[in-house]
């Protein structure tokens, strides 16, 4: 049983069971945190989630009956319901799903639950970028020009960059984790570039307004971890950056933030903590902003939540921030002095997605999970071997957190424990991290910046070939142990699987855009369809729109043609390699 006062006279609040509104790797990590603070874990889960790892992990677990985010994770009825029925006293949402939702949070307070986040009302100020550039302006936080309120048109777009210049950034207002988000380098580009973000804000949030402001060019990705308590305690607990991105998804995250310079690191401190106490913020969130490559910075945005890279800044604080959640949300006070950082750590995702073929998405049943160990390596999983990757949810399968004394130290371990990480079965990020731990422009000279990927990384990396994977993952293996002149040798003979097994695994190989054929290069769904049979289109016109794992993917034309056998329709998925349409001459 947690107690602790609240700043509301002596009242106390118990937390003594809290439901986790969250599925993966969250979910299994506040779960061992409430283990940790001697409180009881209650886990939800899709019918797809049934024998995930956070069921197991957590104390009690009950099913939602769906296989989709709103038929479970987003149903707040439902979860309501459940924590009723359970007993829960206390909601924590994790990251993502409702976590950011004022509306959820003023429920689950009025259902006579403690609400482990931020005021309803700090959710809804923050929540919304248009009026959270407002609040950091008034508090005095760096800003770049963008527009007050959000955009009617693409005109509307296209009238502030002739004002203020190229490139722009179209973001949803209601929007986070990079979806939503379009950078505009040309006039011509913003009409499609706007309802492509308008459709993915309404179908990642429910709503499709957006706003405009101007684009540092190669801008690093900084942000602050900071905790609030209801006494008005404010603290930054580390800077991260998180600058390695694609699609502006992170991918790799460390603490603190390198290469700043005191006076920057100090405006960081102080904007961020201004802001939270601007909104009455209480609870565990990050501000994030743009660092110019002249040192200029912009506020971006606050995360009203725990965010994906918290275990950097845990790390090098040693403190642990969902069981500080814990506390502030049971009314304990922290200390009003910011933590001591020591060290450096940096965070891996290991998403199932294909560097090879443009870090898209990967589907599949894991069939090889070797994880690492040693001084410094920490992993925090929501999968496990067996376990298998739908198309429902993202694709984040780890997180690999790897620490040490210095940067240099810290990724010195982490090439060696990128090495010891096998995932089989399907495309992972990890070939991605074991060459960007090796590339000078992350490790030395921190060129890297938020579409370094795309744009200036060396990417020798094959693609996936799923068929020699899977294979891989079932060839059996014997070890014989040799000894010659007193030399011991280990050899490893391998044997193929038996040919009536090989030959039923499935290729889930990503099929490319070849010849006359435009094919799908993953399982998704069709969210727009620019072309028509008989239209005529050049090299790079756009002729459909596919969604999946909540980002969109544009297929563009890759010869000058007609387009024939167009035979999908909007909100129709398909699979991997399936053909599209065919471009005859």
């Amino acid at each position: 049983m947690v107690r602790g006062r609240t700043s509301e006279g002596n009242a106390m609040k118990e937390i003594s069971a809290v439901l986790i509104a969250n599925r993966g790797e969250i979910a299994v990590r506040v779960a061992r945190a409430c283990r940790d603070h001697g409180v009881k874990s209650i886990a939800i889960y899709s019918d797809e989630d049934r024998n995930s790892l956070h069921v197991a992990t957590a104390d009690e677990a009950f099913a939602m009956h769906g296989l989709s985010a709103a038929e479970t994770y987003l149903d707040q009825s439902k979860i309501l319901a459940i924590a009723k029925e359970s007993g829960a006293d206390a909601i924590h949402p994790g990251y993502g799903f409702l976590s950011e939702n004022a509306g959820f949070a003023e429920r689950v307070i009025a259902a006579g639950l403690i609400w482990i986040g931020p005021p309803p009302e700090a959710i809804r100020q923050l929540g919304d970028k248009v009026s959270a550039r407002k609040i950091a302006a008034k508090v005095g936080a760096p800003l770049v020009a963008g527009t007050a309120d959000p955009v009617d048109s693409a005109d509307d777009i296209v009238a502030f960059a002739k004002e203020h210049g190229l490139p722009v950034a179209i973001k949803a207002a209601h929007g986070g984790g990079g979806r939503g988000l379009k950078i505009a380098f040309t006039l011509e580009e913003i009409p499609e570039l706007f309802a492509s973000a308008v459709r993915e804000a309404i179908t990642g949030f429910g709503r499709g307004e957006c706003f405009v402001e101007r684009y540092l060019n190669k801008p690093r990705h900084v942000e602050t971890q900071c905790l609030v308590d209801t006494f008005g305690n404010a603290v930054v607990v580390s800077t991260r950056d998180c600058s390695l991105q694609r699609r502006h998804q992170k991918l790799v995250e460390e603490a603190p933030a390198p290469f700043l310079t005191d006076a920057q690191i100090e405006q960081l401190y102080s904007s961020s903590k201004a802001i939270m106490r601007e909104v009455g913020y209480v609870g565990a969130g990050t501000c994030e902003f743009l660092v110019g490559q002249d040192g200029t910075i912009s506020f971006l945005e606050v995360n009203t939540r725990l965010q994906v890279e918290h275990p950097v800044s845990e790390e090098v604080t040693g403190l642990d921030l969902v069981r500080e959640q814990l506390r502030i949300a049971s009314g304990e006070a922290i200390s009003p002095i910011d933590p001591v950082i020591r060290g450096h750590s940096l965070e891996f995702r290991i998403n199932g997605e294909d560097p090879g073929n443009g870090f898209l998405p990967s589907l599949g049943t894991i069939t090889k999970w070797e994880v690492p160990s040693g001084p410094g390596v920490r992993i925090d999983a929501g999968f496990d071997h067996g376990h298998t990757i739908g198309s429902h949810f993202d694709s984040l399968l780890a997180k690999l957190i790897v620490t040490g004394a210095t940067r240099k130290e810290a990724l010195e371990r982490a090439r060696r424990a990128l090495r010891e990480f096998e995932i089989g079965g399907l495309a992972t990020a990890l070939p991605f991290h074991r060459a960007i731990v090796m590339d000078p422009n992350f490790t030395e000279e921190f060129k890297v910046y938020t579409s370094y990927i795309e744009n200036e990384f060396d990417n020798q990396i094959p693609a996936f070939n799923f068929k020699e994977g899977v294979a891989a993952s079932k060839v059996a293996s014997q070890k014989v142990v040799a000894e010659v002149n007193g030399h011991r040798f280990e050899v490893v003979l391998h044997s193929q699987a038996p040919a009536e097994k090989r030959h039923r695994i499935k290729s889930n190989s990503v099929a490319k855009s070849s010849g006359n054929s435009v094919s799908s290069p993953m399982q998704g769904t069709v969210v727009k369809i620019v072309k028509a049979n008989g239209d005529r289109v050049e090299i790079g016109d756009l002729i459909v729109v596919l969604e999946a794992m909540k980002m969109e993917q544009p297929l563009i034309a890759q010869k000058a043609g007609v387009i024939a056998q167009l035979g999908v329709g909007v909100g129709q998925t398909v699979s991997s390699g399936q053909l599209l349409c065919v471009i005859e001459d």
